[in-house]
């Protein structure tokens, strides 16, 4: 694919992970995303452990993880309301973007989701 034919960074498909506690209501951030439409889908995943490094010392904890599919346009949107919602100090926010994948599907993303007007 040449330069020229690239999507804009606007229409790019990214996906974005985040982890919660495994206590909090994760379904509850992922409807709230979806319902205000930006995450076109967002998989609340089982729970599991999770071993990391804070403030010095190794901690251990349940938690739960969140993949959220949306766009280029909107992903500071989602990072400011998922913030908004995270109970975490320093929430994990890590944009992966989709180089690639079904057209039908990356324009589902694209219509599921509305950018965030200037």
């Amino acid at each position: 694919m040449s330069a020229a034919s690239e999507p804009s960074s606007a229409a790019v498909v990214l996906v974005v992970v985040t982890t919660v506690g495994a206590s909090t209501d994760a379904t509850a951030i992922a409807r709230t995303l979806v319902e205000e439409r930006l995450a076109a889908c967002v998989h609340v995943l089982p729970p599991m452990t999770s071993v990391y490094r804070w403030k010095g010392q190794v901690e251990e904890d349940r938690e739960q993880q969140l993949v959220m599919k949306t766009t280029g346009a909107c992903a500071g949107a989602l990072e400011a309301r998922l913030r908004a919602l995270h109970p975490y100090e320093l929430p994990e926010f890590l944009i992966v973007r989709a180089d690639g994948g079904s057209d039908a599907y990356l324009a589902w993303v694209a219509a599921n989701v509305t950018p965030a007007q200037a």
